[in-house]
């Protein structure tokens, strides 16, 4: 398992193994910023490089619930990687209910920079789970299939 902190002290993020896909996580004191960390965590599967905040793209989505919100976040960021050629490195989300809006900061994908290890497929329902622990920290992640 791989993890990492970046944001507020309770934000991090990790992988979980899975069979050939990856599980990604993401921790934070609200569910936005456990939305934002699973988003790193995305990343974090594509490439372990410091990326640098170039361009910014907006993102918004709904869904039925907030666990179904996290597939459909995870999923945007997925479509606007391959549809503009980027890696993102910085997000911040806002949620009412069950909509997300989000700006994601990013720059082209440089293949001796980055190295991409993988591209990644789609997010799934498999482990799907966004809940609050008995500390107060929110957790969202689920598998991505790469």
């Amino acid at each position: 398992m791989r993890s990492y902190g970046k944001g507020a002290p309770s934000s991090r993020w990790e992988h979980f193994p899975h069979g050939a896909d990856a599980g990604v996580r993401g921790f934070g004191p609200t569910v936005a910023q456990a939305f934002e960390q699973a988003a790193l965590a995305l990343t974090g599967i594509v490439t372990d490089a410091k990326i640098a905040e170039q361009g910014a793209v907006k993102v918004r989505c709904e869904a039925p619930d907030i666990e179904q919100l996290l597939v459909e976040w995870l999923n945007a960021i997925i479509y606007e990687m391959a549809v503009r050629n980027m890696v993102f490195g910085r997000f911040q989300v806002a949620l009412n209910g069950t909509r997300l809006e989000a700006m994601m900061w990013g720059e082209p994908i440089d293949q001796e920079k980055h190295t991409p290890a993988c591209e990644p497929k789609g997010a799934t329902y498999t482990m799907l789970r966004v809940a609050q622990d008995e500390d107060g920290t929110w957790s969202a992640g689920c598998v991505v299939d790469v």
